[in-house]
């Protein structure tokens, strides 16, 4: 009796974080982490683990969606992806080396400074219209679907961006979130796709990323059916939620209680490792 609740609890909350996550575009895992230590008293890394196995389940829906109907650059998608699976590998390993109150500090900053990137105001860098002659030979230019027809754009700087998405593979197996904020960064700012293929070839990318870490957290065990079955189901359910709720939502508001959420469990988890009560 006691376990169906303390699953059907965990459901619920995991189906809430899926639902914020999806509303403000940061995914869920700042807030499922966070829950599963503070709430339920989870270890760290089985926290991460359960938070990987959730970002793979919400990847993988809307990625096949955007892949069909054509916003997806799987080119660029499998290229970076080289660099972040290796990230990822590497953070793994990492993982494994440091204790649980360095990984929680880290985790701290990324609880910060999602809620910091949810109310900051974001200024669109103009998508590139021409290449690079690196990106013309890997053929990384394309075309996304748009109200006229297909809308062509160009690519650039894709050394630098491959060196962002090591750093953001690092993260996404160090503390267990998607990192797809860092993803959308260089593919925005640095890359200078279009927003809608950035976010969508982010996506796209993100459970490939979790994935790879996930496979190490198996290996060393950390990776708790009872935790992940109804983590992972909750948060996918949740995120599609979202989708659906985003279009009449506030987004604006949404985005501020997400921050204020968000930065109140980073001051808990701050005081608690500190204090030594997270080990």
């Amino acid at each position: 009796m006691q376990l169906d609740f303390f699953m059907l609890a965990l459901f619920g909350i995991s189906l809430v974080a899926g639902c914020l996550g999806s509303l403000t575009g940061l995914g869920g895992g700042v807030v499922i982490i966070p829950l599963l230590v503070l709430v339920f008293g989870v270890d760290t890394r089985y926290a991460i683990g359960a938070s990987l196995i959730a970002v793979i389940s919400t990847s993988s829906g809307a990625a096949a969606a955007y892949v069909r109907e054509g916003y997806t650059n799987v080119r660029i998608a499998m290229l970076l992806e080289v660099a972040t699976t290796v990230g990822a590998v590497a953070g793994a390993a990492i993982a494994a080396m440091v204790s649980s109150p360095v990984i929680m500090y880290i985790f701290i900053a990324v609880l910060f400074w999602s809620s910091w990137s949810s109310l900051k105001e974001s200024h669109p860098v103009p998508p590139a219209e021409s290449a690079d002659d690196l990106a013309v030979r890997l053929r990384l230019p394309s075309t996304y679907p748009g109200k006229d027809g297909p809308i062509a754009y160009g690519v650039r700087h894709v050394p630098s961006s491959l060196a962002v998405m090591f750093g953001a593979g690092v993260l996404s197996a160090l503390v267990g979130v998607g990192s797809g904020v860092v993803k959308v960064v260089a593919m925005d700012r640095l890359m200078r796709l279009p927003f809608k293929v950035s976010t969508t070839t982010s996506n796209f990318m993100i459970g490939v990323t979790a994935a790879a870490s996930a496979g190490i957290y198996f290996h060393r065990g950390q990776l708790d059916p009872v935790l992940c079955g109804p983590v992972a189901l909750g948060a996918m359910i949740g995120s599609l939620l979202g989708t659906r709720v985003l279009v009449k939502a506030r987004t604006r508001a949404l985005r501020i209680i997400f921050a204020v959420v968000v930065a109140a469990m980073g001051f808990q988890l701050l005081y608690r490792t500190v204090t030594g009560r997270i080990v």
